[in-house]
């Protein structure tokens, strides 16, 4: 299972700020689909903790944001379109994290790739082309 996420309203960094992950459930990996106004690279890994869900740079510890009650682990009664949470922006500056907001913008149940993955498969409709 795949999920589309879309992260904004992180205001205190950008107002216009926000991104869109592609979060894989089966191997525990994120993929970038787009963003203004946060830096962070195309992919990395993914953790739960606790029902929160951590979004890692490819060779971090330390996460770059943290998904407030998106827990990929709950089985088959989530998450779900339109599941909505608050979302921290962690800072490397020293500051508190950045609060925003995350919902999920699409389930794919179906095995594809993403976009900007090395292996990814242009014959699939996903759900990042109905955005």
């Amino acid at each position: 299972m795949r999920l589309t996420v879309h992260l904004d309203t992180f205001d205190r960094l950008n107002p216009c700020a926000y991104v869109i992950l592609w979060l894989d459930k089966e191997s525990n990996t994120w993929s970038r689909e787009g963003h203004v106004g946060l830096d962070l690279p195309e992919s990395g890994a993914l953790a739960v903790d606790t029902g929160d869900t951590l979004v890692y740079s490819p060779n971090s510890r330390r996460p770059l944001c943290v998904l407030e009650g998106l827990d990929l682990h709950r089985g088959t009664e989530g998450p779900f379109e339109g599941e909505v949470g608050r979302a921290q922006w962690c800072r490397d500056d020293g500051l508190p994290p950045a609060p925003g907001h995350w919902h999920v913008q699409c389930v794919d149940q179906e095995v594809t790739r993403p976009e900007h993955n090395a292996l990814a498969a242009d014959d699939s409709e996903s759900c990042s082309r109905r955005r």
